[in-house]
């Protein structure tokens, strides 16, 4: 399969890259720091681009099987990046007919909000996450409105760690043995799942150990 990842260089984007690449797919790599990408690969391309570029973009995504956007910001940005860069990308992959787009957010965006523990919605969100949620919000709304077969993917916090490959996905509510992380590895490896399986297609599941 063809790839294209947004946010290459990132925590997600790099593990992306690395898992695509060892699982045979053929890999777009799209990022801003083409210098942070250091492994060569006879299936890996890299493009030195902005995401708020849109001809930079529909160059990206012409004759892909497939998106997957993982652009990441500081917590504190006001860029509003995420939700500026999807809206881009939305509208190149329609433009260029590829409908399989797989998409990071976090969980407690848009209809996960109340599956956060009260310290998080009135403590950790409001004093250093509300930028990031903000963000995120607007981007599940390009996504959710487009006509793409897209899945929006929400882990809970990154834990340091390697892949466990034993975690909670697609749940509706928490309970006491959910620990609200989850490794990049295996946010990764669930990402790449999503490729070539349309059991949340136009759904969006959480993910937590």
């Amino acid at each position: 399969m063809k790839i294209t990842i947004f946010g290459a260089t990132g925590t997600i984007g790099r593990l992306l890259v690395n898992k695509a690449l060892a699982d045979g797919h053929t890999v777009t790599a799209f990022t801003r720091s083409p210098d942070k990408i250091k492994q060569s690969a006879r299936h890996l391309h890299v493009i030195n681009g902005d995401v708020l570029d849109p001809l930079a973009v529909a160059a990206a995504v012409q004759d892909q099987d497939a998106v997957i956007c993982a652009l990441g910001m500081p917590l504190l940005n006001k860029e509003g990046l995420r939700a500026a860069g999807t809206r881009i990308i939305v509208a190149a992959m329609e433009k260029a007919g590829v409908n399989r787009f797989v998409c990071l957010s976090g969980l407690g965006a848009g209809d996960s909000w109340d599956l956060l523990p009260w310290h998080y919605k009135y403590l950790i969100v409001p004093l250093l996450m509300h930028r990031l949620f903000k963000d995120h919000n607007a981007q599940e709304v390009y996504v959710r409105d487009s006509p793409l077969d897209w899945i929006i993917v929400r882990p809970s916090n990154f834990a340091k760690g390697e892949s466990s490959r034993s975690y909670q996905h697609g749940f509706r509510k928490l309970d006491s043995s959910f620990k609200l992380k989850m490794a990049p590895p295996d946010i990764a490896d669930f990402m790449l799942k999503q490729l070539a399986s349309d059991a949340y297609l136009h759904q969006s599941p959480g993910l937590s150990y």
